[in-house]
């Protein structure tokens, strides 16, 4: 495949995703990652996103620390689960064939993100109980395919924080798996040049997107914002695993790209229901004149 190309799209594509990050807190990786896959291998693109986004989440935390004392003792129960998970998810990545990997990778971050454009809300009663097993399942996943957001935001949702809260439970449970992810993955040698060379095309689109999502969040409202970033998502996530599809030879082309259409059906039924509550699709009412 075209270096040039790859390059260009990852440019691209990490411009896309710093910006929703800046707007959300969260995002980078799940905007990122399911188009990055097309070109690139987890092996190769993961060891450089999990070092940008250890500097994302810092710039996070920092900017919603004054929030900290009202989420601690919620994100305790995830932040004591996540180390056995990250070190279970980088063996997999070392072991398993990186073309099942990335089937892997769509296959599980698809109906999360799902989940979200659908708006599900369902309270957690059980912080503890259900806190350290779901830290575990987030470490297994970010460090398989350095994405948590969809599942973080599922969670922390369906509890009920406000935004400021909502981003310093995200931003400090990120800064803590990004870290214990980039040290495993530096213990078991999963750096490498093609890796790090990587970062010179990805840091310039950090710094620009992020000042930028911080800018359109101000102007728009921020659910609308957010349904749209996760219609986007959808999107990508479809095309990627109609590709790997392809890749692994269990369907041919223009087959394959029936996953693609059945998603983005499903996205346009979650949008129309989306925009519906919004009454936007509603006629203006007509008066007659007296």
């Amino acid at each position: 495949m075209d270096l040039e190309l790859a390059l260009i799209v990852l440019i691209t594509i990490t411009l896309v995703g710093a910006t929703v990050n800046g707007a959300l807190g969260y995002g980078f990786s799940s905007t990122t990652v399911p188009v990055a896959l097309v070109f690139f291998t987890n092996r190769i693109l993961n060891p450089g996103l999990v070092l940008i986004e250890v500097v994302i989440n810092i710039y996070v935390v920092l900017i919603n620390w004054r929030s900290i004392p009202n989420i601690w003792r919620k994100v305790l129960p995830v932040l004591l689960g996540l180390a056995p998970g990250v070190i279970l998810g980088t063996f997999l990545l070392f072991w398993i064939n990186p073309g099942w990997l990335k089937l892997v990778t769509f296959v599980i971050i698809l109906p999360l993100i799902l989940l979200q454009a659908a708006g599900i809300r369902k309270p957690i009663r059980s912080i503890w109980k259900f806190g350290i097993p779901f830290g575990a399942g987030v470490g297994v996943l970010y460090s398989v395919t350095t994405i948590s957001g969809p599942l973080l935001a599922v969670k922390f949702n369906n509890q009920g924080l406000v935004k400021q809260d909502f981003r310093a439970a995200i931003g400090l449970i990120r800064i803590s798996l990004s870290s214990l992810t980039a040290i495993t993955y530096y213990q078991i040698g999963l750096y490498s040049a093609e890796s790090i060379q990587l970062l010179p095309y990805i840091i310039p689109s950090v710094l620009i997107g992020i000042p930028i999502g911080a800018f359109l969040i101000r102007q728009m409202d921020p659910e609308t914002f957010r349904r749209v970033c996760m219609s986007a998502d959808v999107w990508f996530v479809g095309f990627g695993l109609s590709r790997v599809f392809i890749d692994l030879s269990l369907l041919t082309s223009p087959l394959a790209y029936s996953v693609l259409l059945m998603v983005v059906i499903i996205d346009f039924y979650l949008l129309h229901q989306y925009f519906t509550k919004l009454n936007i699709f509603r006629q203006p009412e007509v008066r007659t004149p007296l």
